[in-house]
């Protein structure tokens, strides 16, 4: 089992949620430290800063390593790479991150202010 942090389409409510709703844990957020991009406004993904003080909202999820390996991956878009990320209480766990290189493209738009997908896409006049 792989303990994962969603913080985008695959959260209640979202159109890949029901490919693992039967493994959420719960509400949960990172531990400060992070930014946030938007992925042509199609999914999130978190960026490691030490020099924001910024946490950012997600679901906990314990999915099978054959499911992430077999569903969750294949779907993610090329500017996400799975990574490790800390959350709220100190405890590491996988997340989708930010691909190594794609900051510096500069064709990202920075949603970190908002704090959370929801609260972005809000803006966008959409729901996840």
């Amino acid at each position: 089992m792989a303990r994962i942090f969603f913080n985008g389409q695959a959260m209640v409510g979202g159109p890949f949620h029901p490919s693992v709703a039967d493994a959420l844990v719960g509400p949960v957020r990172t531990a400060p430290g992070y930014r946030f991009f938007s992925i042509r406004d199609v999914c999130p993904g978190l960026l490691a800063d030490p020099s924001v003080d910024t946490a950012i909202e997600g679901e906990l999820y314990d999915i099978t390593l054959e499911h992430l390996r077999d569903v969750i991956l294949p779907g993610e878009p090329r500017e996400l790479e799975l990574g490790v990320i800390t959350l709220a209480d100190g405890s590491p766990c996988l997340s989708m991150l930010l691909a190594r290189g794609e900051a510096d493209r500069g064709v990202h738009r920075e949603i970190t202010r908002y704090g959370g997908w929801r609260r972005y896409l809000a803006t966008l006049g959409r729901t996840a």
